[in-house]
């Protein structure tokens, strides 16, 4: 399958592989984050942590848009579906995302609370239009990468005039993240050592390559943007090595059949139509941090389900022993957590990070990679 297959190639592996071990200097160690969920799986899926020299050392990062939702958001939620009688639609893994209380939006459904999961956000219109005694709220997360849909339909409900269909916005950014890890690992023991980053794919469609480059020259890190395919980790792993021994810090861009300089100039005007900055917004894991997250414009705040249901934001603690935060803040890696695969798995989560398909823990279960040795994975990270 063309832009599959060519990607997979077991022989091209072990050459990039060669010239891995071939080109990274003994005498150091490469930490390098891979920041995306789906590169995470991706590293474990095609086990390419075993093909990498003992020191050169992947670090999980917190691009998982379900792992990084706090549980105050999913109380908020579950809120809108108990207290006020609300239609909550969302996708699939935030169903399963731990409350408070024990609860998930998927228990309150089995509850009795009307919470239905969707494909497509756009089906939430039509849900609107299907139930006009009803409120209808659309439960929005993610990166960039999910927030262009969410305005379209924005920009729908106000052409139809809905009266009964509302966002609770979560969309959350990706360069304020990656300046916050950064900002922790120059001035605190709380962040993790990090020599480069492998740059998300889907959001970096978005967003563009340019994007990375004020805080790659701020703060003296490379950063290569990669598609999800096991060759091109590799390849991307290899010109972080390259640029790392050349003392370089620059912006580079494996993945160009799909990533551009400028982005998705339509989808950010879309974007900047119907959002706008918050002032903060809590991460799970990185706790508040400012400009790092969207909320709904006033043009169209009569869709935002904060403003139009009164909801007001509550911080809860994760569970105490779960160790999300700090997987996702890069200094622990999943099977450091005592819970990890037994009495926190898939089937019964008590972090996100075991939740979500993008998940660092749930990738490390699925594919079994918390029994291998610790070489070359983020438990060395602090190394």
């Amino acid at each position: 399958m063309k832009y599959i297959d060519e990607f997979r190639d077991g022989t091209l592996a072990q050459q990039l592989a060669q010239a891995i071990a071939r080109e990274a200097d003994p005498a150091r160690c490469y930490h390098l984050m891979e920041f995306c969920g789906g590169h995470t799986h991706a590293i474990s899926r095609y086990g390419l942590a075993d093909l990498l020299p003992p020191n050169v050392c992947m670090v999980h990062g917190p691009g998982c848009p379900v792992c990084v939702l706090p549980i105050g958001r999913i109380d908020s939620a579950i809120e809108l579906a108990r207290e006020h009688g609300a239609m909550v639609c969302t996708y699939a893994d935030t169903m399963r995302v731990p409350a408070s209380d024990g609860l998930s939006l998927l228990k309150v459904k089995a509850q009795g609370a009307d919470v239905r999961m969707l494909y497509s956000c756009a089906d939430t219109l039509t849900l609107a239009q299907k139930h006009p005694d009803r409120q209808v709220v659309f439960f929005a997360i993610g990166f960039e990468t999910t927030t262009p849909p969410t305005a379209v339909i924005l920009k729908q409900a106000k052409k139809l005039g809905l009266k009964n269909f509302s966002v609770f916005c979560n969309h959350v950014l990706t360069p304020p993240a990656i300046t916050h890890l950064l900002t922790l690992a120059e001035a605190s023991a709380e962040g993790a050592r990090l020599d480069g980053f492998i740059g998300p794919a889907h959001v970096s469609t978005v967003i563009g390559s340019a994007a990375y480059e004020p805080f790659a020259a701020r703060f003296r890190k490379p950063v290569v943007i990669a598609g999800f395919e096991p060759l091109d980790v590799m390849q991307a792993i290899l010109m972080l090595i390259r640029q790392l021994n050349d003392e370089r810090a620059e912006v580079e861009n494996e993945f160009t059949r799909a990533v551009t300089s400028g982005g998705n100039a339509k989808a950010k005007a879309l974007m900047a139509e119907t959002f706008v900055l918050r002032d903060s917004f809590e991460w799970r894991g990185l706790g508040e941090m400012p400009k790092s997250a969207l909320q709904i414009h006033p043009d169209y705040r009569e869709f935002d389900a904060e403003a139009r249901f009164g909801l007001t934001y509550r911080k809860v603690p994760d569970h105490k022993a779960c160790q999300c935060g700090a997987i996702l803040r890069g200094i622990k890696a999943p099977r450091d957590c005592k819970v990890f695969g037994t009495a926190c798995t898939p089937d019964n989560p008590l972090g996100s990070c075991m939740v979500s398909s993008e998940g660092a823990c749930a990738a490390h279960y699925t594919y079994g990679r918390f029994r291998d040795a610790t070489r070359g994975m983020a438990r060395e990270v602090n190394a």
